[in-house]
């Protein structure tokens, strides 16, 4: 981004250290301190890249337990790049056939190139490095013309269970 005169500030969340803290979420409708820091990171974002390992041929259960745990409004129109790690490039797909869905039901604006590293990307990361070069190319310029919620409305947020059973 660096090129069109814009420059970026990162915030890493790390998912592993919030597990205890999404469960208490989803259970007992308890929001920690460490989970609402990371819930806003993501809702005061401009743009979101979400990436997770691949697990049984689709992402990890703690990566969908953190979106599960967000205000199902708090991705509309935000942008999004994905992308996935996994041990053979035969899951490669698992971005489109898991991730996708999953952000297209949330209503992001998912950036159209994807990056997927598998085992053998790491040897030589020539090839893996041009993929996130072009992803990121793509992401910063919808970013550059997105214009998500900076702040979700005080409206009527629907429950955990209205979500489940409305």
């Amino acid at each position: 981004m660096a090129d069109r005169g814009c420059s970026a500030d990162v915030e890493h969340v790390e998912l592993h250290t919030l597990a205890g803290d999404l469960a208490t979420a989803l259970t007992q409708r308890q929001v920690s301190d460490a989970l609402g820091q990371a819930q806003e990171a993501v809702i005061s974002a401009d743009g979101v890249i979400a990436v997770t390992p691949v697990y049984n041929g689709s992402y990890s259960g703690l990566f969908k337990l953190f979106f599960d745990a967000l205000d199902p409004r708090a991705l509309i129109g935000r942008p999004m790049l994905l992308g996935a790690t996994g041990g053979s490039p035969r899951h490669s797909l698992m971005v489109e056939h898991a991730m996708l869905p999953l952000f297209s039901f949330l209503k992001a604006d998912v950036s159209p190139l994807a990056v997927f590293a598998a085992t053998a990307d790491w040897a030589d990361t020539a090839e893996l490095d041009f993929r996130i070069a072009r992803a990121a190319d793509a992401f910063a310029l919808r970013m550059t013309q997105a214009r998500p919620l900076k702040e979700l409305p005080e409206a009527a947020v629907p429950s955990y269970d209205d979500l489940l059973h409305g």
